[in-house]
C-alpha cells in the first residue's frame, strides 16, 4: 500500500520541521523546529519555556512510519510505502523560490518541461492543466503557504482530509488520517455503504472513520495556512439548454488518442524486475519457468496484460504489443531483442460452463506473435469465499471475498500489469441516459436499445411489453426532479422496500432508471439501519440540486463506486513488486469518453465498436469472431459453489458478527440465508458478498495492533481503539 500525506497549519512558520506540541489541555497544535525548508523530519524536542516562568510544554514530533520526506516545513509532504524512484517526481519553478513547487506521484507520462508548465498554470489557478497528462497520478502543488492536492476524475486516486492541529491534514488513504486523529468507526457510513453504495447523496463525503472526509472525484483540495476549500476543476454544462452534440467520428478519435497515450505512458516508463524472487526448487515435470515463477507468487520482469477474451482487456494487450517500443523488455534491452508482451488468461476449472467462447477468443487473440500467452487455471481453492484471511485494506469492498482468486491470476503477470477494469463504466451508457435522451427530445435513439432489451428477454409474452415498460420508466425519470427522486428512495428505505433483485438485463435496467436506489445488500439490513440511511437521503434532498442530468449523474456515481472497489481489490490482492495499471480510468480517457454522443453510447454493441475503431486506428484490423460479445462475470454458479464449500467458515464468521453488534444486521437472518443458498433452496444471493466483505474488514481492523505514525515520546496513535460500538438491533 502506497500513499502520500501532508498537512497545513495556521500555527506553522517557515524554517521548521513538523513537530506537534501538546498543550496542557491535551489538544495538539503544530509547532516547528529546525532550519531551512527541508529540515530533517526526525528533529523535534522542547520548544522552550513558557513566558513568565511557567512550566515548559511537552512537544513531540509526529511523522509517518517508513516515510520519505518530499519537502519540509512549513507544510511538509511525505511519500509512504514502496514507491519506485520514477514514480515520485518533483519540480521547482525557480531555485530562488523554493516554496513554489510541484510533486507528482504515480505513473505520469509528462515531460519535465510539461510539469514545469503545469506548475506555472497551477500557480495562476488553472488546476485543470495538472490533470491533462497521460497516466494515473496524484499532483500536489505548493505556492507559498497555499497547498493544492488534485484528485482524479474517476475516483481511483482519492484524496482524504481531516482537521488536525489547528489546520488540515490530507492523504491519499483514509486509514493514516484515522490513526492520526484516533478516529472511531462511522457506523452510519457503513450502513449507507451497504444500503446505497452507488448513491453519493447517502455516502456524502464521509469514510468509515469519524472525522475523515474525502473530496469528490473531479475536485481539488486547497489549503491556505490551515483553512481549506474544495473546488471543481471541470467545466459544468448548463441544464437550461442541451449541450451541442459532438461528431461521433471525432469523439471516437479522441478516445483512441487518449487510450493510446495512456498505454504508451506505461510502455515508456522504466521497466522493473521484482526486488526479491522466491527460491526456485528446480525443474518440475509439466511446468515451464513461467509456470514455476507463478506458483512461487512472483511477477515477471517487464510489462504484461490481462487477456480474458473480452474486448476491454484484449484492446489493451493488442495496443501494448503493437505500439512502437519495447513492451516487455527490462532496462537496457532494445525493441528488437525479441521480447513479447505477457498475456495472462484465467481459466476457472471449478465452474467452467459459460466461458468457452470467451476463452476461445482469448486463444485466437494470443496467436499474435507479439504476445506470450499464459493460462492460469483455478480449482476449488480459487472460488469466492474460499480464503477469508488477508491484509487490511483502507476501506471495505466486495473484492475482499475473491481476493485470492485475483491474486492467483496476477501473480502470473508482470511487474507492470495492464487490466481492463473500468471500460464498461467509462464507455458504456448507463440505463439512466435514456432519460437524458428524452430530455433532449431525441426519442428515435431509444428504438435500438429497447429493442435489444426485448430480444434479451427472449421469446416470451412479456417481451412484447418491454419497449413500452422501459420507455415509461425513462420518461418517469426524466420528469422526476432530483429532490423528489431522493425523497422517493428515502421512502423506500423507511418502508423496507429495498428489494433490488435483478433477474435479467430488463430488470437491471428498470432498477437503474432512478435518481437513487437501494443496493443489493440493503435487503439484509435492519430497519433502524435503513431508517438512518433514509435520513441521509432526506437531508441531501434539502440541499441544492446537482447540476447534472440524471443519466450523467448516475453514470458518474457508478464509475466512482467501481473505481473505489478496484482500489480495494488492488490492496487486497496485492502482489509484491507489482503495479496494476487501469488505463480506462485515466483522466484523459475518462474526459475523452465523456465527449461521446449519448446517441452513440446507448446503441447495442457501442463499446465493442468504439474499441474496434481504436484498434483499427492503431493498425490492428484482424479480430476474432464474436469480438465484443458480452462476457459473463463471476456467475451465480461460482458464488453458490463458493458458499457451499466455505459454509462452515461463513457460519462461524456470522455466529457473533460485528455487524450485529453495530446494529446493522440480525445474525440469525444472515445465517439462515447462507444455509438456504448453500443447500440450493430459493434464496437471493445478491448482497451476500458485500456483507461478508464488511464483516471481514471490521474483524481485520479490530485485530490490528500497529499504527501509521511514530514520533519521539509520543503515544501510539491508532484508529478505532474503542472497537465497534454496541448498538444491537431491537
Amino acid at each position: 500500500m502506497r500513499w502520500l500525506v501532508g498537512w497545513s497549519s495556521i500555527a506553522a512558520s517557515f524554517g521548521t520541521a513538523g513537530a506537534v506540541r501538546e498543550t496542557a489541555g491535551g489538544r495538539a497544535r503544530a509547532t516547528r523546529t529546525g532550519s531551512g525548508p527541508d529540515a530533517h523530519p526526525h528533529r523535534g524536542g522542547h520548544h522552550g519555556a513558557e513566558p513568565h516562568g511557567g512550566p515548559a510544554e511537552s512537544s513531540r514530533t509526529v511523522q509517518p512510519v517508513g516515510a520519505q520526506l518530499l519537502w519540509g516545513d512549513p507544510d511538509p509532504l511525505w511519500a509512504v510505502g514502496d514507491w519506485r524512484p520514477d514514480e515520485i517526481r518533483t519540480v521547482v519553478a525557480d531555485p530562488a523560490d523554493p516554496f513554489t513547487r510541484l510533486a507528482v506521484l504515480g505513473c505520469c507520462g509528462a515531460s519535465e518541461e510539461a510539469l514545469r508548465v503545469g506548475l506555472y498554470a497551477a500557480r495562476g489557478g488553472a488546476l485543470r492543466h495538472l490533470t491533462t497528462w497521460p497516466g494515473s497520478y496524484t499532483a500536489v502543488v505548493q505556492v507559498g503557504r497555499r497547498i493544492t492536492v488534485v484528485g482524479d476524475l474517476a475516483g481511483a486516486r482519492p484524496v482524504f482530509y481531516t482537521p488536525w492541529a489547528n489546520g488540515t491534514a490530507y492523504a491519499t488513504a483514509a486509514l493514516p488520517l484515522a490513526d492520526l486523529i484516533e478516529a472511531q468507526l462511522d457506523i452510519g457510513h457503513l450502513a449507507a455503504l451497504l444500503a446505497c453504495p452507488e448513491s453519493p447523496e447517502a455516502l456524502g463525503d464521509g469514510t468509515p472513520y469519524m472525522g475523515v472526509r474525502r473530496i469528490p472525484p473531479g475536485h481539488a483540495l486547497i489549503l491556505r495556512e490551515g483553512s481549506r476549500e474544495i473546488t471543481g476543476y471541470e467545466p459544468v454544462a448548463s441544464l437550461a439548454v442541451a449541450a451541442p452534440q459532438p461528431e461521433a467520428d471525432r469523439a471516437v478519435e479522441g478516445v483512441r488518442e487518449a487510450l493510446v497515450d495512456a498505454v504508451r505512458a506505461r510502455l515508456t516508463a522504466p521497466r522493473h524486475a521484482p526486488q526479491t524472487l522466491p527460491y526456485d526448487p528446480g525443474p518440475v515435470p509439466g511446468m515451464g519457468p513461467a509456470d514455476r515463477r507463478a506458483a512461487r507468487g512472483a511477477p515477471a520482469a517487464g510489462i504484461g496484460a490481462d487477456l480474458s477474451g473480452g474486448s476491454a482487456s484484449a484492446t489493451l494487450a493488442l495496443l501494448a504489443a503493437g505500439l512502437p517500443g519495447p513492451p516487455g523488455s527490462v532496462l537496457g534491452h532494445r525493441a528488437g531483442s525479441g521480447e513479447r508482451l505477457l498475456a495472462v488468461t484465467f481459466n476457472d476449472l471449478a465452474t467452467p460452463r459459460g466461458r468457452e467462447a470467451e476463452l476461445e477468443r482469448a486463444r485466437a487473440i494470443a496467436t499474435n506473435p507479439k504476445l506470450h500467452h499464459v493460462v492460469v487455471t483455478g480449482e476449488a481453492d480459487t472460488l469466492p469465499f474460499a480464503e477469508l484471511e488477508g491484509p487490511l485494506t483502507d476501506e471495505p469492498g466486495p473484492g475482499l471475498v475473491a481476493a485470492d482468486r485475483h491474486r492467483r491470476r496476477l501473480s502470473a503477470g508482470s511487474a507492470d500489469h495492464l487490466v481492463g477494469y473500468g471500460a464498461r463504466q467509462v464507455l458504456d451508457a448507463h440505463p439512466a441516459r435514456l432519460a437524458d435522451l428524452l430530455l433532449d427530445r431525441r426519442r428515435r435513439h431509444l428504438v435500438r436499445p429497447v429493442a435489444a432489451l426485448a430480444r434479451a428477454e427472449g421469446p416470451t409474452a412479456q417481451s412484447l411489453f418491454v419497449p413500452f415498460t422501459v420507455y415509461l420508466a425513462a420518461r418517469r425519470l426524466a420528469r422526476t426532479s432530483y429532490r423528489v427522486g431522493l425523497s422517493d428512495a428515502a421512502l423506500r428505505l423507511r418502508e423496507q422496500d429495498a428489494d433490488s433483485t435483478s433477474d435479467g438485463p430488463v430488470d437491471a435496467s428498470l432498477c437503474a432508471l432512478a435518481w437513487a436506489r437501494p443496493g443489493p445488500a440493503a435487503r439484509w439490513l435492519t430497519g433502524e439501519a435503513l431508517a438512518e440511511v433514509s435520513v441521509r437521503l432526506e437531508a441531501a434532498a434539502g440541499r441544492p440540486t446537482v447540476a447534472l442530468r440524471p443519466g450523467e449523474a448516475r453514470a458518474r456515481a457508478a464509475l466512482a463506486r467501481h473505481a473505489g472497489d478496484l482500489r480495494v481489490l488492488e490492496q487486497a490482492a496485492e502482489v509484491r513488486s507489482q503495479r496494476l495499471h487501469a488505463p480506462y480510468l485515466d483522466n484523459q480517457v475518462v474526459r475523452a469518453a465523456r465527449g461521446l454522443p449519448e446517441a452513440l453510447r446507448v446503441q447495442p454493441g457501442a463499446r465493442a465498436a468504439i474499441l474496434r475503431a481504436v484498434l483499427s486506428g492503431a493498425g490492428v484490423r484482424e479480430l476474432p469472431a464474436g469480438w465484443g460479445a458480452s462476457a459473463p462475470g463471476p456467475g451465480i454458479s461460482a458464488v453458490r459453489a463458493g458458499l457451499r464449500a466455505a459454509l462452515d467458515d461463513l457460519l462461524a464468521l456470522f455466529a457473533a458478527p460485528l455487524l450485529a453488534d453495530a446494529g446493522l444486521v440480525e445474525a440469525r437472518v444472515v445465517r439462515q440465508a447462507l444455509l438456504d443458498a448453500a443447500e440450493g433452496r430459493p434464496a437471493p444471493l445478491d448482497g451476500i458478498a458485500e456483507l461478508v466483505s464488511v464483516e471481514l474488514w471490521l474483524r481485520r481492523l479490530i485485530a490490528r495492533r500497529g499504527t501509521c505514525w511514530t514520533g519521539e515520546s509520543s503515544p501510539r496513535r491508532r484508529a478505532v481503539s474503542a472497537g465497534v460500538p454496541q448498538r444491537r438491533a431491537l
